[in-house]
């Protein structure tokens, strides 16, 4: 499926190496104000080339709103954003057109379609993310509108390495989203000598949402946390998700992991602020892991199209580390979430107000 959302509804398009990646963004409400400049920001975030840690393609990236918007204002019909693609380079894929390679999507498409686009890995490319990303600038701009919800992320662990410190000014201070300023030169001189090695490695990203009311998410199918999962299982590379403590939880007592209550806040948020699918009021906290990237200059051993079994060595411009510059895009889908989710929420619950008693997000806050 190439369509995300209930109510708020995204369907995006393209191939890494076509003429353009777009999206078609329904059930927008209207009234919002929307130009080609609010989606320069978050894009320039995502984008490649932005340092030298990261593919040194470098892309425009600039939408066209083709419908949707009259006079800078959202109208309630779809959106249709487009952004052409300025710097392919698809004679880097010519020598692997005909073979699989390993830790790709390559043999799975195959198996399902009977054919692939071989160009920088077509559909199954981080440039399709874009357009979530794009999407997304509409959502945040609504969030934070109606509910003053801010959506930050960063980078919590690269390898073996963990930030030491955490000061959320430093996060978009540097090219990795890292919350550690002093630690960035270590963090410069171990990616380059990972490029140098021609390896990869695998990366963290924490996702937290403040400001989201008590009550989104659905019983049993549309459970918040559930849809949330979903979300950032669907980004490229993305091989776990965790809510809260997440798998931490598994050395915890039941004693230490529930979250008490008291009238001036919850004592804890180990839950990552949902409860039964449905939000508390507290910070939504997700973290996701994405694998190393298997792209390599490395040989490795594949199988063609042909099933001879042949040596791959893989060419042109690629992350060595594909979540140093996943954060925009998590950010993104949990915005999405959240707007299909608020949007849902307003349909059948809108009418029951605010519920007492109310208890704050975080004891420990002024």
């Amino acid at each position: 499926m190439n369509t995300f959302g209930q109510l708020f509804r995204v369907t995006t398009f393209g191939e890494s190496h076509g003429p353009a990646i777009g999206c078609v963004v329904d059930g927008c409400p209207p009234g919002i104000p929307l130009q080609p400049a609010d989606f320069a920001r978050d894009l320039e975030r995502r984008a490649t080339g932005r340092t030298r840690h990261t593919s040194q393609r470098r892309e425009a990236d600039e939408v066209e709103i083709l419908s949707g918007v009259f006079e800078g204002i959202t109208t309630g019909t779809p959106i249709a954003l487009l952004v052409r693609n300025t710097d392919a380079r698809s004679r880097d894929y010519d020598a692997i057109a005909r073979q699989f390679r390993p830790g790709h999507a390559d043999y799975t498409y195959w198996q399902k379609y009977g054919i692939r686009d071989p160009r920088g890995g077509g559909r199954a490319s981080a440039r399709e993310t874009t357009m979530r990303v794009a999407a997304a600038v509409i959502a945040k701009k609504w969030l934070a509108e109606k509910f003053g919800i801010r959506i930050q992320g960063h980078l919590a662990q690269i390898g073996e390495l963990v930030p030491r410190a955490f000061d959320p000014a430093a996060i978009e201070a540097n090219p990795f989203f890292w919350p550690d300023a002093a630690q960035v030169p270590e963090l410069e001189a171990w990616m380059d000598a990972l490029r140098k090695s021609g390896d990869s490695v695998g990366a963290r990203v924490t996702i937290v949402a403040d400001g989201v009311p008590p009550g989104w998410g659905e019983p049993v199918y549309g459970k918040l946390d559930a849809e949330l999962a979903a979300a950032m299982m669907s980004i490229n590379a993305v091989k776990g998700v965790e809510i809260g403590d997440g798998f931490a939880a598994v050395a915890q007592r039941g004693s230490e992991h529930r979250d008490e209550m008291t009238r001036e806040g919850f004592l804890s948020n180990h839950a990552g602020g949902i409860l039964g699918g449905i939000s508390t009021g507290q910070r939504i906290v997700v973290s996701v892991a994405f694998k190393p990237t298997s792209s390599l200059r490395l040989p490795a051993r594949g199988v063609d199209v042909d099933g001879n079994e042949v040596e791959v060595v893989t060419t042109g411009r690629h992350d060595p580390c594909v979540g140093i510059r996943a954060t925009p895009i998590c950010e993104a889908m949990l915005a999405l979430v959240l707007m299909d989710q608020a949007l849902r929420h307003r349909a059948q619950c809108g009418d029951v107000g605010a519920v007492l008693p109310r208890i704050p997000a975080d004891a420990n806050k002024p």
